[in-house]
C-alpha cells in the first residue's frame, strides 16, 4: 500500500510540472523614438527598478533638502502605502503555503473513576493522532495564484515608489510656491511704501491748491488695494505652510518657516538630451504593468478550475493506558490514502469565471497602455511649456525693468506738473504686475521642472538616476 501511495505522489508530482493557463508576456506599447518637444532623446526601454536619486538636489536648496528628509520618515500617506506593501508581501507568503503539506497533531489525556459493586477503580486513557494531506499543484493553479499575488506585491511597491514621488512633488511644489510668496511680500510692502510716499505727494500738492482732490483719493485707493493685496498673500503663505506641514507630518500648530524675502530661485536647466528610457522608471507604468501579469495569472488560475484535484493523506494514531505505551506498535494505527474531486456541473460557473479572467485581463492591457500613452503626453507637456517659460521669464524680466523706468518718469513729471495723477497710478499699477508677473514666471519654472522629474519618473541625470 505505501509503495502504491509513493508511485501515486511521484506521479503527481511530475503531472505536477504543467501549469494551465497562458504564460505571461509584457503587452506591447507603442514607444516613440524620440520625444516632439526634445529633440535627441534616445528611445525607450524598461528602466523602472533605477534608483531615482535625490532629484531634489538639482535646485540647490538646503531647506527643501531638510524637509525632503522627514517626508521619507514622517508622511502618513507614505506609511499607509508601506504597510500596504507588506500586506502584500505577506498574501504571497500566505500563497505560496499551499504549495506544501499540512500537517497535524492531536493528542488527548483522560483519567476517569467508575464505581460498582465490587468497588472502585481509576483508568486513565492517552491517545495521539497525527495527519498531514497534500493537494499537488498538478494543473498549476496554486502556482498561477501565488504569480498573481507576486505581481500584485511588486504593483504595492510600484504604488509606494508612486506615493513617494508624488508627496515629494507636492512638497516641492508647495515649497517653491510658499518661496515665491515671501518674494511677492517683499515687492508688495516695497510697493506699499512707494504707495505711501505718492500719496504724500499728492497731499501736498492738493494742500498747495495744485492738484484736485481726486488725486489724493486715488492715492489712498491704491494703497488702499496694495495693502489688501498683502494681507491676502499672507493667507495664502499660512495655507502653503500648513500644507508643507502635513507633507512632513506635522501638525501645523508645530511647525513654521521663517519667511526669506532674500530667497534666490534657483532652477536646473534641461539637458540637451536625456534619454528617453527615464520615462520608463515612472512607477504608475511599472504598476499598471504588474497589474497585467497579475490578471493574467488569474486567467490560468480560473482555466485550472476545469480540470480535477488530488488530495493525498496520511495519519498515524494510537491509544494506550499508559503513556510510556503510548506509541508502541500493537496501540497505534495508521492510514494513507488518495482522493480525486471533480465538478460535473456548476450551471456554467467556472466558464463565467474564466471569462471575467480573461476580459479583466484585457481590462489591465487596455490601461496599462493608456497609462504610457499619458505619460508621453504628461513628459511631451511638461517639455514644452519648460522651453516657453525660459521665454516667458526673459520677457518679462525686460518688461519689468521697461516698467519700473516708465514709474520713476511719471512720478517725476506729475511731480513737475507735466501729467495728471492717473498717469502715475497707471505706471504704478503696471509696475507692479510686471513685479509680480516676472516672480511669479521664475515659480512656474521651479514646478514645471518638478513636474518634468515626475513625468519622467523622478530625474533626468544619469548619475541621479541610473
Amino acid at each position: 500500500m505505501r509503495i502504491r501511495v509513493a508511485t501515486i505522489a511521484l506521479a503527481l508530482t511530475v503531472l505536477s510540472g504543467c501549469a494551465a493557463g497562458p504564460d505571461y508576456v509584457r503587452p506591447n506599447v507603442s514607444v516613440p523614438a524620440q520625444y516632439k518637444e526634445a529633440e535627441g532623446w534616445n528611445r525607450a526601454v524598461p528602466a523602472d527598478a533605477l534608483d531615482r536619486g535625490s532629484w531634489w538636489s538639482l535646485f540647490q536648496d538646503p531647506e527643501l533638502d531638510a524637509l525632503m528628509g522627514q517626508v521619507e520618515v514622517s508622511n502618513q500617506n507614505l506609511a499607509a502605502a508601506e504597510a500596504a506593501y507588506r500586506q502584500a508581501r505577506a498574501l504571497v507568503r500566505e500563497q505560496r503555503a499551499s504549495l506544501f503539506p499540512t500537517v497535524s497533531l492531536d493528542g488527548s489525556g483522560t483519567r476517569a473513576r467508575s464505581a460498582g459493586s465490587s468497588g472502585s477503580s481509576v483508568g486513565q486513557t492517552y491517545r495521539y493522532d497525527i495527519g498531514a494531506s497534500w493537494e499537488p499543484d498538478l494543473w498549476g493553479r496554486i502556482r498561477r495564484n501565488v504569480e498573481g499575488a507576486s505581481a500584485q506585491a511588486d504593483s504595492s511597491a510600484a504604488d509606494l515608489a508612486s506615493a513617494r514621488l508624488a508627496a515629494q512633488g507636492e512638497l516641492a511644489a508647495n515649497y517653491f510656491q510658499l518661496r515665491e510668496s515671501d518674494i511677492e511680500t517683499r515687492l508688495l510692502h516695497a510697493t506699499v511704501e512707494a504707495y505711501q510716499r505718492s500719496l504724500k505727494i499728492a497731499g501736498n500738492r492738493y494742500a498747495a491748491s495744485i492738484a484736485p482732490k481726486s488725486d489724493v483719493l486715488q492715492a489712498q485707493t491704491q494703497l488702499a488695494n496694495a495693502q489688501a493685496n498683502l494681507a491676502n498673500l499672507g493667507q495664502q503663505r499660512a495655507q502653503l505652510e500648513h500644507a508643507i506641514a502635513v507633507l512632513v507630518g506635522r501638525a501645523p500648530a508645530d511647525f513654521a518657516l521663517a519667511p526669506d524675502p532674500a530667497w534666490h530661485a534657483s532652477v536646473p536647466e534641461l539637458p540637451p538630451s536625456v534619454a528617453s528610457d527615464l520615462l520608463q522608471r515612472r512607477p504608475d507604468i511599472a504598476a499598471a504593468e504588474r497589474r497585467v501579469a497579475a490578471a493574467n495569472a488569474q486567467v490560468g488560475a480560473a482555466q485550472a478550475a476545469f480540470f480535477p484535484s488530488f488530495t493525498l493523506s496520511a495519519s498515524r494514531g494510537g491509544g494506550a493506558s499508559q503513556l510510556g505505551r503510548l506509541f508502541d506498535a500493537p496501540s497505534s494505527l495508521w492510514s494513507l490514502g488518495v482522493a480525486l474531486a471533480q465538478t460535473l456541473f456548476d450551471g456554467g460557473a467556472r466558464r463565467a469565471g474564466r471569462d471575467a479572467a480573461r476580459a479583466g485581463y484585457d481590462q489591465s492591457v487596455a490601461q496599462y497602455r493608456q497609462t504610457a500613452l499619458t505619460a508621453f503626453q504628461d513628459v511631451e507637456n511638461q517639455l514644452v511649456a519648460t522651453n516657453v517659460l525660459v521665454e516667458r521669464a526673459r520677457l518679462f524680466a525686460q518688461a519689468s525693468q521697461s516698467a519700473d523706468e516708465a514709474e520713476r518718469i511719471a512720478l517725476n513729471r506729475y511731480q513737475a506738473g507735466l501729467v495728471a495723477y492717473t498717469d502715475v497710478v497707471l505706471a504704478q499699477a503696471t509696475a507692479l504686475s510686471a513685479r509680480q508677473s516676472l516672480a511669479q514666471a521664475t515659480r512656474d519654472r521651479q514646478t514645471t521642472a518638478v513636474a518634468l522629474i515626475q513625468a519622467l519618473g523622478g530625474g533626468w541625470h544619469a548619475e541621479q538616476g541610473g
